[in-house]
């Protein structure tokens, strides 16, 4: 028997009567949060290039899907071996240009041919924007929402014209300022955000992942002025935290240019 095997009985020893308590009152939805949080400890790993950490993670992802399996077992819905059949299928199904007669040529026109299979699997949505998950992050549904836009042919004529419309975004958002009206504020910080996500997409940058790096940036700087610091932050002037800011920048430019 493979650790696979082994892994799935033993979550299910977990869950009976002589497992574990804590195991046993688990639901779907007491282990939702696990779900996301071991997903994005996996993606740190890597972000990281550290396999071994990887390895780890991937395990506890592994782990959320056979807890969740092991439930819906127990309650005559379905079973890990349900899930594997149902991920088995939808691979060869989408995949006509390697289990079946279908010829592509390029990755961009495998991506076509899943998209048009996936279409006719869902054939009850009704709308481009049906799919679109309510769980995850407003910036990753930003960007799954303007993609599929661009799919029916709602796309900006050129780069330029994008660039325009952020622009006009500010400037939408500064009448809002003038006016001190919160909720318009609010509407056209989210457009602008919108609009810069679609920036990134046009130049097949990951949005999510482009401010991933811009926090761990912003981190590691800030961690390094703290190190710098001759008194305590709060007692900085805006011009000594700008000399700060630079300094740190500086010194963290050039630890990398060592290595």
């Amino acid at each position: 028997m493979g650790y696979l095997n082994k892994l799935v009985d033993l979550i299910a020893v977990l869950r009976s009567e002589n497992g574990c308590p804590w195991d046993r009152e688990q639901t779907h939805m007491t282990l939702r949060p696990n779900m996301v949080e071991e997903a994005y400890e996996a993606i740190d790993a890597i972000n990281a290039n550290d396999m071994e950490h990887l390895k780890e993670e991937l395990g506890d992802v592994l782990l959320q899907v056979i807890l969740h399996s092991q439930i819906a077992s127990e309650e005559k819905v379905f079973d890990i071996e349900d899930v594997a059949k149902g991920l088995h299928d939808k691979i060869i199904h989408r995949h006509p240009h390697v289990f079946g007669n279908q010829k592509v040529n390029t990755p961009e026109e495998a991506l076509k041919s899943w998209d048009a299979i996936k279409k006719e699997e869902k054939k009850h949505r009704k709308s481009a924007m049906d799919g679109v998950s309510k769980a995850q992050s407003a910036l990753m549904s930003a960007q799954k929402i303007s993609k599929k836009a661009v799919k029916c042919g709602f796309e900006w004529p050129n780069k330029q014209s994008l660039i325009d419309c952020i622009q006009s975004e500010f400037k939408e958002f500064e009448e809002a300022v003038i006016e001190n009206d919160k909720t318009h504020m609010e509407d056209e910080m989210g457009d602008i955000l919108f609009a810069v996500v679609n920036l990134a997409r046009w130049h097949k940058i990951d949005a999510e992942q482009a401010l991933i790096n811009a926090n761990n940036k912003f981190m590691q700087r800030f961690r390094k002025m703290e190190e710098l610091a001759t008194k305590p932050l709060e007692e900085y002037t805006f011009e000594e935290y700008d000399r700060l800011w630079k300094s740190a920048k500086k010194e963290i430019s050039n630890l990398s240019d060592k290595y």
